[in-house]
Parts: C-alpha cells; sequence; structure tokens
C-alpha cells in the first residue's frame, strides 16, 4: 500500500533552505537502511555501554537506568520513524542527524551522573535531539506538532529535574517518560505511514547494536578478572557468548521475516502504524533493557567465575534473560505471531533458578543458557510441525 502525500498546506512552513518535498515511498520500492543511518546508531553502542556500566558499579541505580533508557529509546525510537518518513537522502537532512548525533554524544557523555552533576548536561542533549527530530519529521507532517510539543515538555520535566534530588527528582523523570511515551494516545496514529521493511530492519539493527554490547561486556569482564586469563575465566566467558548467540536466535530467527510479512499484510495504514508501536516500540523496551542487564550480570560472572552473583548481579542476569523473553512475547502478541506460551514459561522458569546465582555465578549462567537452548530447540520442532 503505498502512502500520498500530504497536501504543502498540512506541512510546517520552513526556510526554504530547510525545507524540503518529502516524496512517498511505496511499499514495493523496498525502503532501506541508509549507511548514515548505521552510522547514526553507533551513539546508540556508546549509550548502551554507558547504561550497562552504571548498572554493573552499582545494581541499586536500576531505576535510574530503566527512567533513562526509557526517554532515550522514546526518541532514538523516533529517529527510525523519522527516517522511515523523511530518509537522509539529501544534503541538509544528513546534516541535521549529524547535529542530532552531537546531541546524543552529550547525552551519553552524561548518563553516569544524569541524576547528579551532569543532569543539566544531559537535558541540554536531549534538547538537541528532539528540536532537530522535531523539526525534519514536520517536513513530512503537521500531524507530528502535538506530538512535538509532548517530547519538549519531556525535556523541560528532565532539565527541571536536574535541580532536584532524591524522590522528586525521579518523579519528574518519571512525569517526562509518561509524558512522551503517552502522546501516541493524544496524536493518534493516523498520518504516520510506514514502510515495513524499513521498520524492521532498523529495530533489527539497533537490537543486534545492543547485542554487542553484551559482548563488550565479556571482554570488559575479562579485563577486571584478577590474575592471569585461566581456564575458568574462558569457559565463562564461552557461556556468555552462547547466551548472547541464544538471545540472537530468539530474537532473529524467523520472527523478524514473519513480523515484516504480518506488517506488509496490515489492512490500513493506521493498523500497521499500530503494530510497529506496539511491536518495534513498547515490547522492545524490555528486550534492550533485558539485554543490558544481562550484560551486566554476564560482566561480573566472568570476573569472578568461581563466586557468587553478589550485589544484585543474579538478579539482572536472570532478569534480563527474562525480560527479553517476556518482550519478545508482547513482540509476538503485537505482531500476531505464534508460539508466546513456550517463552513465558522459560522466562518463569530462568527467574526460578536465580538463586542458583548465590552460590556460583557461572552455574547460573551455564543453566541459564541451557534452559533457554532448550526453550529455542522445543520451538524449532514446533514450527517445523507448523510448516513455519
Amino acid at each position: 500500500m503505498s502512502s500520498s502525500p500530504e497536501p504543502r498546506s498540512s506541512r510546517l512552513r520552513l526556510p526554504r533552505w530547510f525545507s524540503e518535498p518529502v516524496v512517498p515511498v511505496s511499499d514495493h520500492e523496498d525502503l532501506r537502511v541508509s549507511n548514515l543511518e548505521l552510522f547514526f546508531d553507533l551513539v546508540f553502542v556508546f549509550t548502551a555501554t554507558q547504561l550497562t556500566v552504571l548498572l554493573a558499579s552499582d545494581f541499586g541505580k536500576l531505576p535510574q537506568v530503566v527512567l533513562m533508557f526509557g526517554v532515550i529509546w522514546w526518541m532514538f525510537a523516533g529517529y527510525a520513524w523519522l527516517t522511515n518518513a523523511v530518509p537522509p537522502v539529501r544534503a541538509t537532512r544528513r546534516l541535521f542527524m549529524l547535529l542530532a548525533m552531537g546531541g546524543w554524544l552529550i547525552v551519553a557523555l552524561a548518563v553516569p551522573e544524569a541524576f547528579g552533576a551532569k543532569g543539566t548536561g544531559f537535558a541540554i542533549g536531549l534538547f538537541v535531539v528532539i528540536v532537530v527530530h522535531g523539526l525534519m519529521y514536520l517536513q513530512s507532517t503537521m500531524r507530528f506538532l502535538s506530538m512535538f510539543a509532548s517530547n519538549l515538555a519531556g525535556g523541560v520535566l528532565v532539565l527541571v529535574a536536574a535541580g532536584t534530588s532524591g524522590v522528586p527528582q525521579h518523579l519528574l523523570w518519571l512525569a517526562a517518560l509518561l509524558v512522551m511515551w503517552g502522546s501516541p494516545l493524544l496524536t493518534g496514529q493516523e498520518g504516520f505511514p510506514l514502510h515495513p521493511g524499513h521498520a524492521v530492519e532498523r529495530h533489527g539493527l539497533v537490537v543486534i547494536i545492543a547485542l554487542g554490547e553484551s559482548i563488550v561486556a565479556i571482554a570488559v569482564g575479562i579485563g577486571d578478572a584478577p590474575g592471569p586469563m585461566s581456564a575458568a575465566t574462558i569457559g565463562t566467558a564461552l557461556i556468555g557468548l552462547a547466551l548472547s548467540a541464544g538471545i540472537w536466535w530468539a530474537y532473529f530467527h524467523l520472527d523478524l521475516e514473519r513480523a515484516e510479512h504480518a506488517l506488509k499484510q496490515a489492512t490500513g495504514q493506521v493498523a500497521r502504524t499500530r503494530m510497529v508501536l506496539l511491536g518495534f516500540f513498547y515490547a522492545h523496551v524490555p528486550i534492550l533493557l533485558g539485554i543490558i542487564a544481562l550484560s551486566a550480570g554476564v560482566k561480573k560472572a566472568v570476573a569472578h567465575p568461581g563466586d557468587p552473583l553478589t550485589g544484585g548481579a543474579s538478579i539482572a542476569l536472570a532478569g534480563g534473560v527474562a525480560a527479553v523473553l517476556l518482550g519478545s512475547v508482547a513482540f509476538r502478541a503485537a505482531l500476531g505471531l505464534p508460539g508466546r506460551l513456550l517463552r513465558t514459561a522459560t522466562a518463569a522458569v530462568i527467574l526460578a533458578a536465580m538463586p542458583l546465582g548465590w552460590i556460583t555465578g557461572v552455574g547460573q549462567l551455564a543453566v541459564t543458557v541451557l534452559l533457554l537452548t532448550g526453550s529455542l530447540l522445543l520451538e524449532e520442532r514446533a514450527a517445523a510441525a507448523r510448516g513455519a
């Protein structure tokens, strides 16, 4: 289904040097992710690293990590939608995308102290991200104006939060999150046509980037391990890699191809937009947060393979994997894909096995990998029986 361009009167009158016509691309033209978008996504690598390091250093900061990630993911996913509607194919758009990268870099640099001395810096970077995103999206549709206002309001709340501390600060961040996340309820989903192939590919690349952080966590864990690299450390690192591979398999095998097919079969742009919003934004929150959490847990397990996982590391490991699985359940539900019950049960069993980490970190990691692998093998058999 192709989308027709909006009349000029429904778009913001921007300066001639900035305003460029948005030419819609029909589905069969297969809009793909550009090299600039891949480059742009590198700032997410640094952001994910900062969040993982913060969580691994103090698991008590999980509420801060969740709040920051909620705001960050809302705007980062917003750029995935932006380049779907306004592809960066012209010099002006590319320059503004690079400007937004500068804002994202400031945000990432401020993450460790966003609830402290660098809160204002986080807010300034966020404002750059919001303003560039809003002005570029308004080239495509004026329907984005109310959502732009909601994003700005969320940015103001984050800025105000920088001048507070404790419970009031956390409540202001939560309010910012609710204002941003709730904006689709006020705006509606009409007037935001999306190209299925691009949406699926772009979000898949973000998950790949997040999984890359789990590999980095293994390397950092080895670096933190005392003494020379032992057989136990290498073995734990390989088990950690197996966990990352299992998460990759759980996300990419079958589901993305079927998701793109489901989006293309959606009846109407509103239905498709709603599926992307539910499946690729909201459902990806636990998926990406889960990867960040399990990366922090794996880092601790690799650094001290024979020791128990203390200080919340065992919770991060089990909870992270369970969050990924439950997020994939929500993703499948949003896209109408089968195979949700088994993953829900697997998440519950992995959480039940969490106390193993209080005895030995490598034991919990190994059991988690075995449970995940067994679940994926059962899924393969079920998919083969369905002819998927």
